[in-house]
């Protein structure tokens, strides 16, 4: 389960929990360890929000799996490297439902970059990926340019941060 999801699905218990305590939406009450998520249910709904984050978020999850789809290319397991950017698909989703005015710069990678990297994947030819995600690579950057965030320059791993293997 990714991370974002895991969040939600917390976040989600701990909102149907306290509904289930209170009989009005404006009634105070704390939940959570310690009690750290207080207020009434607006409140708490939030602070949720506040918690599950934004577009930088989103970007953690997207650039482990960027290294780790660089890395599932290298050893040739097209089926981790199809995983990996599946899940990329899926974290860039639910950070533009989160900051739905990034989805314009997001458009041209959503809707031709990732769609060249799965056939790139598809191929499982080496020099095919290789080429692709160099083209990957300059959709993520593009990407930042759009948003005025041209100093976050994406470039190809050269260490690898998780001990999968094939």
């Amino acid at each position: 389960m990714k991370i974002s999801q895991l969040i939600f699905n917390i976040s989600l218990s701990l909102f149907l929990f306290g509904c289930s305590h209170t009989t009005e939406t404006n009634t105070y009450s704390e939940l959570g360890s310690e009690g750290w998520l207080k207020g009434n249910t607006d409140e708490k709904l939030e602070e949720v929000a506040h918690q599950l984050g934004g577009f930088s978020r989103t970007m953690v999850e997207v650039s482990y799996r960027y290294s780790e789809l660089y890395w599932a290319g290298e050893d040739e397991n097209w089926k981790y490297a199809g995983h990996q950017l599946e899940h990329i698909v899926e974290a860039m989703e639910d950070g533009l439902k989160r900051r739905p005015v990034r989805a314009a710069s997001a458009v041209e990678f959503m809707e031709k970059t990732i769609p060249e990297m799965e056939e790139a994947i598809a191929s499982e030819d080496n020099d095919s990926f290789l080429a692709g995600y160099k083209s990957f690579t300059a959709g993520c950057n593009a990407c930042h340019s759009k948003e005025g965030e041209g100093f976050i320059v994406i470039q190809q791993p050269l260490t690898r941060l998780s001990p999968v293997r094939f």
